[in-house]
């Protein structure tokens, strides 16, 4: 395929209704899924299919889509519109339904909508910043790339990445975690065998030592630790003058970013401000002025958007270095402390769906522009690099419009067959629980090693909060695909040096997307059953 000059528009007008279509299939999938399982489905390598597919139709419209770069706008657009409906707009509407508050369902979305375009608009301005550069791991959007390519030029690398997507298929079908299998050969090793020894230990911390990390709040306290030093490394990037040492993968230059850090800190500041309004127009809309007194609103608002604000922090942090967000688990510890501050359930139902509905679009919007920056030529031609980002940045926009529109119409005809994601069901019952004295004592106790091991990593490992996301989440063996890829990239580095890093990444990348169509069309088939 000749080179592009110039990116391809989203306002072309078939560009726009392809897109408009494919952003209304990814929110009905993303929340038939999530309703139903659970989970939302990676839809971004779906969408490159798709976008493949309608390429070979001999029409000369669709010839258009031979252009990796129109592919690119199509992933992403399916994909903001699948973690926009479910994750972003309908967990949080579903918290005010699941707890008897119908009344709160609008303000909530509302807030939950500002919230997340607010979310991805923080994550444009700082992407290839040093604090989220493009050259970071981000592996899902490694693997929708690496599919692209393969379509794209054929020859060895799309038979290496064929393989490794058979391999993905085959390994998930056996209830192997291909996609964590896959991180290990892409991402920081320091980080991601954390990663494996934290989801080792929530899967065995019963069995091994009797002990349930999950419900002694040990991994929740460890991930307070781990955030709030990696909120304090954050802020010493943020202000520093200095070129700062931030490892191997963000290791570059400030003249080779393309976001200079007083732009990344000026959109830091915007975004936190923008925060506050939410806060503020959720209390008004959601009436919880009646039930706090002036001062309790001012430290709801304050704490709310400084809430919602580490939550995409530790997030992006999270998804840009393991491929894995641990959004719902780290909105439950924003939902503890609102629980030990005192906040009346009113606000605390608000507070849980304000935050949960940051962090999924800052991620997603991550993945989708690293696709994009792969197929540019990973910044090579920086003018053409901006153009196709800020048109990606649209697209998105778009789908979570779309995504928007599609939640208002159906949320209704979800609820009345009383269908709610069933995190909402945990955060519900943990309100109507309450907190002790004896749980903030253990996040406390439990902050401190996770202090101390995000802080001995420093902020190019990340291995306090990667530890932490490990402790979070219970996937069966992904411990072992982690453990296990780490040691097979070890010893083909040992053995065939730099030149096995490009095979190994294309197949990690197969591996990836296999995992991503088994979850994704297993998902279908589970819920049409």
């Amino acid at each position: 395929m000749e080179k592009e000059k110039k990116h391809p528009s989203i306002f072309e007008p078939f560009a726009l209704i392809l897109n408009v279509v494919t952003a209304a299939v990814g929110a009905i999938i993303g929340m038939q899924i999530v309703t139903t399982l659970g989970v939302t489905p990676n839809t971004a390598i779906i969408g490159a299919l798709v976008a493949m597919l309608i390429a070979r139709i001999p029409i000369t419209v669709f010839k258009k889509y031979r252009s990796i770069h129109r592919q690119n706008l199509v992933q992403t657009s399916i994909s903001s519109a699948t973690f926009g409906a479910a994750n972003s707009l309908l967990i949080p509407i579903g918290i005010p339904f699941a707890m008897g508050t119908p009344e709160l369902i609008v303000p909530m979305l509302v807030g939950a909508a500002l919230a997340m375009f607010v979310d991805a608009a923080i994550l444009y301005k700082i992407f290839d910043s040093k604090l989220f550069p493009a050259t970071g791991t981000w592996a899902p959007g490694v693997a929708t790339a690496e599919s692209i390519l393969a379509g794209d030029k054929g020859g060895k690398r799309a038979g290496l990445l064929g393989v490794g997507t058979v391999l993905g298929l085959i390994g998930s079908y056996f209830h192997i975690s291909m996609s964590a299998f896959g991180v290990a050969f892409i991402g920081n090793i320091w980080a991601l065998t954390m990663f494996g020894i934290g989801l080792m230990i929530r899967q065995y911390s019963i069995p091994w030592f009797n002990v349930d990390v999950n419900a002694l709040y040990i991994a929740h306290g460890v991930m307070i630790g781990a955030g709030i030093v990696a909120l304090v490394q954050v802020t010493i990037l943020i202000f520093s003058g200095r070129k700062a040492n931030i490892g191997k993968a963000e290791a570059v230059s400030e003249q080779k970013l393309t976001r200079p850090i007083k732009e990344a800190k000026r959109a830091l500041g915007y975004g936190f401000i923008a925060y506050l309004v939410i806060a503020l127009i959720i209390a008004l809309l959601g009436g919880i002025i009646t039930h706090m007194s002036f001062g309790m609103l001012i430290g709801f608002m304050l704490f709310a958007a400084f809430a919602a604000f580490v939550h995409e922090l530790i997030v992006g942090i999270a998804a840009m270095h393991s491929g894995w967000f641990p959004a719902f688990a780290v909105a439950f510890i924003t939902l503890l402390f609102g629980i030990l501050i005192g906040f009346p359930p009113v606000a605390l139902a608000l507070l849980a769906g304000f935050s949960a509905a940051t962090g999924p679009a800052f991620a997603d919007m991550g993945y989708d522009l690293k696709t994009g920056y792969i197929l540019r030529g990973n910044g090579a031609d920086k003018e053409l690099e901006l153009q196709g980002r800020k048109q990606q940045y649209i697209t998105g926009m778009i789908a979570f419009g779309v995504a928007l529109l599609t939640v208002i119409v159906s949320y209704e005809g979800y609820f009345a067959q009383n269908l709610v994601p069933p995190i909402d069901k945990v955060y519900v019952s943990t309100i109507q629980a309450g907190a002790s004295p004896g749980i903030m004592l253990q996040l406390l106790l439990w902050a401190i090693p996770g202090a101390i091991l995000q802080f001995a990593g420093g902020p190019s490992r990340q291995i306090g909060v990667l530890f932490a996301t490990g402790l979070l989440i219970l996937t069966p063996n992904a411990c072992w695909a982690v453990l296990t890829g780490i040691a097979i990239r070890l010893i083909v580095l040992n053995i065939w040096k730099k030149e096995a890093e490009t095979p190994m990444s294309i197949m990690a990348a197969g591996f990836i997307a296999g995992d991503a169509l088994y979850s994704f069309f297993n998902s279908i088939f589970k819920f049409r059953k």
